[in-house]
């Protein structure tokens, strides 16, 4: 049986702290288990490819095809939130995305496997946005700033632990699933989320259906997804491939395409109708400074994480378990930080963005002068803690940052921009920091070039690092406060 109780409060909060939380409960849980897949698939690439018999270039597409579907569906993916209601293309993509779970776990070969990636990446892409969007409307102040601190938290948990559960599960051999655990893993986590969505998570109005229209702007869709993918196909795919002639032309035709949807973003908003992505939303400083702040930071830690466990696996010959246990001190670090990030963002405002990255950076550098000087990894756990200490500080506070101020209309598609800018900055950075570490490991590769190659990765990483604090300088000191005329109806289905 169910009951409608509505209440008016600025900017939407819970009508109780159980509801509040409990929705944040199953926020995270989505976040958690995408994230996670961005990262553990990793761990499984060699018993995948000798099950299903792959070939290289289909293993490629197996991690490709899922990040290739989140950054080009973000955007779009807010705008439906915005239009259609967060709450109910949270659990669309939710569903989704344990069904596509479930069926890169039945996958009999190659083909379906990458069929059900990408599936999985639309489904991620669908899901991410909703979650900040909602989490930027449903709380205000104190409890606001707790929220992104556990977003930080459950997405930086899923990143650096990602290699650890993976190793574990396939250690383990539960059911003797192997390599397949770390799709099914996600399938009883998704359908407790499910059932738990209409319970815990309120139904948000009007933010559920943005006032600046409520058509989908197919042509800007169409224009900004092919932009995207000319942008993140190549830097996926073109080192592998020895970034051939088509890398090339992709990359050229990419603003081309985005300056055509940046064109009619504009014709669109100009004329009364209903942009994919409206432009006022980059007249606040504090919204266009904090996504390139963002887009800059998303270079670092993707591709920390792949150079970081390419070196101990392939440089150290440590399996995939042990090389996951020593991003255990990553996590702790990381743990400690993001317990305090919430109290020290409130104090400290923009700088605290500044000095984590910092933090982190120099955690990279302890890193270069312990690899130069000792093969012993147990080593590398100072330098591993300091800076996960670094991104504790970075990635709650980020979300809370960029998002500060914006009205409830443009939550989704502000979001969606939000996770773009972190989605294609880890690809960029991961082609970049790719190449350094390539180029220096050569052609016959050794213990001593792998150190090489880590190394070297590790100074461009750290001048991303000063690059987020510098960017940081820009932000304005204060955020602007959302007045109280921006209150929204909240509709709570008891």
């Amino acid at each position: 049986m169910s009951a409608t109780t509505t209440a008016i409060v600025p900017e939407a909060a819970a009508s109780t702290p159980r509801q509040s939380w409990g929705a944040l409960f199953v926020l995270l849980a989505g976040i958690f288990i995408t994230t996670l897949d961005f990262f553990i698939v990793n761990v499984a690439i060699p018993a995948t490819q000798e099950d299903l018999h792959a070939t290289p270039a289909a293993i490629q597409w197996v991690v490709a095809g899922f990040g290739l579907a989140v950054a080009a569906g973000l955007i779009t993916a807010g705008r439906l939130g915005d239009i259609y209601g967060r709450r109910r293309m949270f659990a669309i993509g939710l569903g989704l995305f344990t069904l596509a779970s479930a069926g890169c776990g039945l996958a009999g070969n190659a083909e379906m496997l990458i069929a059900a990636r990408v599936l999985q990446g639309a489904a991620a892409a669908l899901l991410m946005p909703q979650v900040l969007g909602i989490v930027n409307v449903l709380y205000v102040g104190e409890q606001r700033v707790k929220a992104f601190t556990a977003y930080g938290l459950a997405m930086g948990f899923a990143g650096v632990f990602g290699q650890l559960i993976g190793g574990a599960l396939i250690q383990a051999d539960l059911f003797g699933l192997d390599w397949r655990s770390i799709y099914w893993i996600n399938v009883p986590v998704g359908l407790v989320a499910l059932v738990l969505v209409p319970k815990l998570v309120p139904k948000l109005v009007p933010e559920s259906r943005g006032e600046g229209g409520t058509r989908l702007d197919l042509v800007g869709t169409v224009l900004v997804t092919l932009g995207l993918v000319a942008v993140v196909l190549p830097l996926v795919q073109g080192r592998e491939q020895g970034w051939p002639l088509w890398t090339w032309l992709s990359f050229g035709v990419a603003p081309l395409l985005l300056g055509a949807f940046t064109l009619y973003q504009r014709h669109l908003a100009g004329t009364g109708g209903a942009p994919l992505v409206d432009p006022v939303l980059f007249r606040e400083r504090p919204f266009s400074v904090g996504v390139t702040t963002a887009l800059v930071y998303g270079l670092v830690n993707a591709a920390f994480f792949l150079i970081l466990a390419l070196y101990l696996q392939l440089g150290h010959g440590m399996s995939a378990l042990d090389s996951g246990l020593l991003f255990i001190a990553l996590g702790v670090g990381y743990f400690l930080s993001s317990a305090i990030s919430g109290q020290l963002a409130a104090k400290l405002g923009r700088q605290v963005l500044a000095a984590g990255a910092l933090v982190q950076g120099a955690g990279q550098l302890v890193l270069v002068e312990t690899v130069s000087n000792t093969h012993e990894t147990l080593w590398l756990i100072p330098g591993l803690a300091l800076a996960g200490f670094g991104m504790g500080l970075v990635m709650g506070p980020m979300a809370e940052t960029v998002l500060a101020g914006i009205t409830p209309r443009h939550a989704g598609a502000a979001a969606g921009l939000l996770s773009t800018a972190q989605q294609l900055g880890g690809a960029l950075g991961v082609a970049l920091v790719g190449i350094v570490f390539y180029d220096t490991l050569g052609d016959a590769p050794t213990a001593d070039s792998f150190r090489d190659a880590f190394v070297h990765g590790l100074w461009l990483l750290t001048a991303f690092c000063a690059a987020v604090a510098t960017l940081v300088q820009l932000l304005p000191r204060r955020r602007r406060v959302v007045s109280a005329e921006a209150a929204v109806k909240v509709e709570v289905l008891v």
